[in-house]
């Protein structure tokens, strides 16, 4: 086993729906199926001593979807957060939300408040729920946000928009894994993955165990990372 681990981790959990339709069940049990392998993933990271991780569960291209798949994701998040809040507590885990908070439901943002709350002072591991999320939209809210406070446009550099984002406070990603045969960002943290590297692989996300969790892990410890000066 490597010990050169990532800092952060970035996972987009692709292919709850292809697992549901490959297997006959319903598109609520894949991602059903999808919830209980993110509980058995975040294990794993936390037994390795990975110190961040970002789950994307929803971006704010997904309300194209059916109103019924929408409102199925939004119980199964909620009914996640309700089970695991105190597992994760227990495990010293702290627990945050990115994304544009306010149009989601209210049950579930007292969901995500009770837990973060609960959550707030604990350090073995960061877990960002990336949810009613994309990446240009947090730029696009950090610069709202610099223009409503006036900042004055010479003090605008790198240092200053990072302050301004969703993440301030949260390294840089190093490695992000994406499932599914799926080869591209699609709008994910698309300042936070200046530098990062990347493992794709053809597993469906219900079906990315921890084996292949240790795989990406493994590819990342193999990579030479040069940050531009290479």
């Amino acid at each position: 086993m490597n010990n050169n681990l990532p800092t952060h981790v970035a996972i987009i959990p692709d292919g709850n729906r292809r697992y549901a339709e490959r297997h006959s069940l319903s598109r609520l049990e894949g991602h059903r199926r999808g919830a209980d392998r993110m509980h058995e993933v975040v294990d794993a990271l936390i037994q390795r001593g990975v110190k961040y991780l970002t789950v994307w569960g929803f971006s704010t291209d997904n309300w194209k979807r059916s109103e019924d798949e929408i409102r199925d994701i939004f119980s199964l998040l909620e009914a996640w957060i309700w089970q695991d809040t105190p597992w994760l507590h227990s495990h010293n885990v702290k627990l945050r939300h990115i994304g544009r908070f306010h149009e989601l439901p209210d049950s579930l943002q007292n969901a995500i408040v009770r837990a973060v709350n609960l959550t707030y002072n604990n350090t073995s591991m960061t877990l960002t729920l990336a949810f009613n999320y994309s990446g240009r939209a947090e730029i696009v809210d950090a610069i709202r946000q610099l223009i409503n406070e006036k900042v004055p446009v010479e003090l605008v550099n790198e240092s200053l928009v990072r302050r301004y984002l969703y993440t301030d406070g949260i390294p840089d990603i190093d490695l992000v894994i994406r499932t599914a045969n799926e080869f591209r960002l699609s709008n994910f943290m698309l300042w936070q993955t200046a530098y990062s590297e990347y493992y794709f692989t053809d597993k469906l996300w219900p079906d990315f165990d921890a084996l292949e969790l240790e795989k990406a892990l493994d590819a990342y410890a193999h990579r030479e990372r040069t940050f531009g000066g290479g």
